[in-house]
């Protein structure tokens, strides 16, 4: 058995495991100290026999990030831009995403956030937590309308 095929099956291994995208596993064979050639020749063996695919790799991605992290469509776009994944594979593991659930997870997110700032003047809150959710990627729109429907809150935390 040549060292190529040895470093297919371990990683064959790994992939079986969990899912990697086509730029991780050549990080991960370049750090092994494979050369370009073998490495390009081992992706794309895992390629033909599915054990990579940039596809599922992003719509697992972005279903965990925004129904488990709680990660808005344009912190995950940027994240699997990152990882090379094409724009359009980008777009349609987007659409995978279920919608409800991860306006829910927004509207979770920003609460708990909302809840844990503490600041006597409500200006400082809400752009504490409106900076906060942005950078969790989520739209100054949607961010907008939470923090609007928490504001009335804010009356009954300053009353107590």
């Amino acid at each position: 058995m040549s060292t190529s095929d040895t470093i297919f099956k371990r990683i064959a291994w790994l992939c079986s495991r969990r899912e990697y995208c086509s730029r991780g596993v050549l990080d991960l064979l370049r750090r092994k100290g494979v050369g370009e050639r073998d490495a390009n020749e081992i992706l794309s063996r895992l390629r033909q026999q599915r054990y990579v695919d940039d596809a599922r790799y992003a719509g697992s991605f972005a279903r965990d990030k925004a129904l488990l992290a709680g990660w808005g469509p344009k912190k995950i776009a940027y994240e699997l831009s990152a990882k090379g994944i094409p724009e359009d594979i980008v777009r349609s593991a987007l659409d995978s995403v279920d919608e409800d659930g991860s306006l829910r997870r927004m509207e979770e997110v920003i609460r708990v956030k909302w809840d844990s700032v503490k600041t006597p003047l409500l200006a400082e809150r809400k752009l504490k937590v409106l900076r906060f959710a942005i950078s969790r990627g989520y739209s100054y729109p949607q961010v907008k309308k939470v923090l609007d429907s928490l504001e009335g809150s804010w009356d009954e935390d300053s009353k107590g």
